[in-house]
C-alpha cells in the first residue's frame, strides 16, 4: 500500500499572484541593499572615530611615557598597572609592545593605550570615548530609519508601478476567458499597443504586445467563425429545395427495397439539413426563448415515451422550472436518443430537482468531448453518424440558460447532466409543493 506524502500548510491564493511576488522580491532586495550599504557606513564611520581616538590615546601615553622616565607625576587618566586596564592590553604592555583597546570603565566607553615600563609593569593612560560611542549608536540609529523609510517608499512606487502592470494582465485575461466563452467581439483594445497621436506606431511593452497578439487572434478566429457559419447557413438552405423535390419524387417510386433505401438516406439528409440550420442559428445568437412553468417529471417522461421505449424513468423529486418547452425536449430528446444509439441498455433518465441525467452504460464518451464538449462532424472508433446531436443539445441549452455537461461514469456508461435554472424557495419546493420524502419511482416504456 503507498502512502500520500502529507503535505504543509497551503498558503492563501494572494501568494500566487505578481504583485505579491513582486513586493516580496522588492523588500527583499532593498532589505540586502540597506544592510550592505549600512554595514559599509558603520565601517567607515567606526574606523574613523576609533582611529582618532586611538591617535589621541597614544599621544597621550607618549607624553605620560616621558614624564614617567623624567620622574614628574603622570596626571589625570594615567597610572602604572591602573585598575579597569583590560587583561590582555596588560599582557602585551608587559611584553613590551604598546597597544589601544576600547573597554568599558565604570560603565563608560574608554579608550585604553598601555605601554610598558619598569619591572614588567604596565604604563597605562584613559581617554573617554563615549562621544565616539553616542555618534556611532546615532548613524546606525539614522541609517535604520532611513533605511525603513526608504524601503517603505520603494515598495510603495514599485507596488504601484507593478499594479498597473498586472492590471493590464489581468483586463488580457478576462478578454481571453470571454472570447473562450463564445465572446468573440471581446478585445482588450490596450491603449499602449496602438498607434501614436500622429499615427506612427509606439514602442510596445510585453503587455501591450501580448494584448494586440489576442485583439489580432480574435479578430482572425472571429472572421474565419463567420465565414463558416455563413457558409454553412448557405449550404442548409440551397439544399432545402432540391431535397423537398427529391422527397416528393421518392414518395412516388413504387414500392420496394430500392425505395425503401432511397426514402430512407432522403430522411437522413433531410434531418441532417435541419440539424444544420438549427445550428446556424445558434451560432448566430438569433434564438429567443418562449418560458413558461413547466414540472420536468412530464417533460421527460414524454421524451421517455417518444424516443422509442428502451429506457427508464426515475423521479427523485419533481420541480416546476420556468423554461422552453419545446427546447428543452429537443436537448433531452437528443441526449436520450444519443444514448440510444451509441450507448447500451439500460439506459436511465433521472430528474433530481432542477438536474436531469441521462446515462447508458455502453464505452461511455471519448475522452475528446469529455475534456472539450462536442464538436460537430467529430465523431471517433466505430461511433456512427455526424456527431450534430450533442452539439445541438448544448447550444440548446445555453439558450435555456442551462448548464450541460459530459462525463463517463466510474463503473462504466456516459453521464449527461443537465442543470436547469432553478431558485429554491424557503418552503422548499420551489414552486409551492412540499418536497416528497417517498422513494423514487421508476417508470419502463417497453419497446414498440
Amino acid at each position: 500500500m503507498s502512502r500520500r506524502t502529507p503535505r504543509g500548510p497551503r498558503l492563501p491564493a494572494w501568494t500566487a499572484t505578481l504583485t505579491w511576488k513582486a513586493a516580496v522580491f522588492i523588500t527583499v532586495m532593498c532589505c540586502a541593499l540597506a544592510a550592505l550599504l549600512g554595514a559599509l557606513v558603520h565601517v567607515s564611520v567606526t574606523n574613523q572615530t576609533v582611529g582618532q581616538a586611538r591617535e589621541r590615546a597614544l599621544s597621550h601615553l607618549k607624553e605620560v611615557t616621558e614624564r614617567y622616565e623624567a620622574g614628574d607625576r603622570l596626571g589625570p587618566g594615567a597610572g602604572i598597572d591602573p585598575d579597569g586596564l583590560p587583561p590582555r592590553l596588560r599582557e602585551l604592555a608587559a611584553s613590551g609592545e604598546r597597544g589601544t583597546m576600547v573597554a568599558a570603565h565604570d560603565t563608560r566607553p574608554t579608550m585604553w593605550a598601555a605601554g610598558p615600563a619598569d619591572g614588567g609593569r604596565a604604563i597605562a593612560v584613559q581617554v573617554d570615548y563615549a562621544q565616539g560611542a553616542r555618534t556611532i549608536d546615532g548613524l546606525d540609529r539614522a541609517i535604520l530609519g532611513s533605511s525603513v523609510l526608504a524601503i517603505g517608499a520603494t515598495l510603495l512606487v514599485g507596488a504601484f508601478a507593478v499594479t498597473r502592470v498586472t492590471r493590464r494582465l489581468h483586463q488580457t485575461a478576462q478578454v481571453a476567458r470571454r472570447i473562450s466563452a463564445g465572446d468573440l467581439d471581446a478585445r482588450v483594445k490596450d491603449p499602449h499597443s496602438g498607434p501614436d497621436a500622429t499615427g506612427a506606431p509606439r514602442h510596445q511593452d510585453e503587455v501591450a504586445a501580448v494584448a494586440g497578439a489576442l485583439d489580432t487572434m480574435a479578430s482572425t478566429l472571429q472572421g474565419k467563425l463567420l465565414s463558416e457559419q455563413r457558409f454553412t447557413a448557405d449550404v442548409a438552405h440551397e439544399l432545402r429545395t432540391p431535397l423537398t423535390g427529391l422527397h416528393a419524387a421518392a414518395e412516388l417510386l413504387p414500392p420496394g427495397r430500392p425505395t425503401e433505401l432511397v426514402r430512407d438516406r432522403v430522411a437522413a439528409l433531410r434531418t441532417l439539413t435541419e440539424d444544420l440550420l438549427e445550428i446556424s442559428r445558434l451560432d448566430a445568437k438569433s434564438e429567443r426563448v418562449d418560458l413558461d412553468a413547466h414540472r420536468l417529471a412530464p417533460l421527460a417522461e414524454r421524451v421517455v415515451r417518444s424516443s422509442g421505449g428502451a429506457a427508464e424513468l426515475a423521479v427523485v423529486r419533481d420541480v416546476c422550472v420556468e423554461t422552453d418547452r419545446r427546447r428543452l425536449e429537443r436537448v433531452l430528446g437528443n441526449l436520450v436518443g444519443n444514448a440510444l444509439k451509441h450507448g447500451r441498455p439500460p439506459i436511465l433518465v433521472t430528474v433530481d430537482g432542477p438536474v436531469v441525467t441521462v446515462r447508458d452504460h455502453g464505452e461511455g464518451y471519448p475522452g475528446y468531448l469529455v475534456e472539450h464538449g462536442p464538436q460537430r462532424f467529430r465523431t471517433e472508433g466505430t461511433t456512427k453518424g455526424h456527431g450534430l446531436g450533442l452539439t445541438i443539445a448544448l447550444g440548446q441549452a445555453r439558450v435555456l440558460g442551462a448548464r450541460l455537461t459530459f462525463a463517463n461514469a466510474a463503473d462504466g456508461g456516459a453521464v449527461a447532466t443537465l442543470r436547469l435554472p432553478f431558485e429554491e424557495t424557503p418552503e422548499g419546493g420551489g414552486d409551492g409543493a412540499e418536497p416528497r420524502q417517498d422513494p423514487p419511482r421508476t417508470s419502463r416504456r417497453p419497446a414498440g
